[in-house]
């Protein structure tokens, strides 16, 4: 395995663990000069046997049973990627998750901007948090949740979902963690090669809703607007009356 996985009992956030206590290389100036897949050997991985305050984008929060789960951030630091061009890494990173799930069940999609979803139940969530050295990323921890074998769900979430729950019986967490940090691996080598093409035709392609019509909560009104896929930028291009638009994280919300 190409990364070092620490793993602990108990953290309020493992991206705040991660960014408090920066073990391994991730304060080494002279390995943060190198480039490509030698900058991730080594990269550290905590994995929590449970979050007491997990987190996910913006104030919402991430329900997970201890030791049912996986609750696990990654620190990479980007070789050459743009502030303006980092959401590369977040598509490159829900690819890594879906592939993933893909080798446990069918029906697995992206959900803008960077949840997997099992047809209209959200099975994980990913919350990224950058560190920029002037026009460029400089370090990236991706904190991610994936249900695996939570037989109940006792938040307000309204559509969670296990492994479990669809397979009908547990499953290895570490070998799932095992198959994310490999995928994970080889997307980031992709970015770090410059085929953002290739992910972000890959990602498009993965959408959930993708060419579909649905109602959509825009500037507090519900409307059907059709998904035609995302910017390179990361937003969400909607058309409606004919009309293409593009919206930005928190400009729109699904209709589930």
């Amino acid at each position: 395995m190409k990364f070092e996985v620490i793993h602990i009992d108990e953290t309020d956030s493992t991206n705040r663990w991660l960014r408090d206590n920066p073990p391994l290389f991730g304060n080494n100036p002279a390995l943060l000069k190198n480039k490509g897949r030698l900058l991730r050997k080594g990269c550290p991985v905590v994995v929590a046997e449970y979050q007491t305050a997990g987190r996910g984008c913006g104030t919402n929060q991430w329900e997970s049973e201890r030791g049912k789960n996986l609750t696990f951030s990654m620190l990479i630091h980007p070789s050459d990627v743009p502030a303006a061009k980092q959401f590369i890494l977040s598509m490159a990173n829900a690819l890594a998750l879906k592939r993933t799930l893909d080798d446990y069940v069918d029906g697995i999609k992206i959900k803008w901007p960077n949840d997997i979803y099992w047809h209209d139940r959200k099975i994980c969530g990913t919350l990224i948090e950058t560190t920029l050295q002037g026009s460029r990323i400089q370090d990236c921890i991706i904190g991610t949740g994936i249900n695996i074998n939570q037989r109940a769900f006792l938040s307000d979430a309204p559509n969670p979902v296990s492994l479990c729950q669809i397979l009908g019986h547990e499953v290895d967490r570490e070998e799932v963690l095992e198959k994310v940090l490999n995928y994970s691996d080889d997307y980031m080598l992709a970015v770090d090669q410059g085929l953002w093409e290739d992910i972000r035709a890959s990602y498009r392609a993965h959408l959930y809703r993708l060419e579909e019509s649905h109602d959509f909560i825009i500037s507090g009104q519900r409307v059907c607007c059709k998904l035609v896929g995302v910017t390179d930028d990361g937003h969400l291009r909607l058309l409606h009356d004919h009309t293409p638009t593009d919206y930005a994280f928190k400009e729109v919300q699904f209709c589930l």
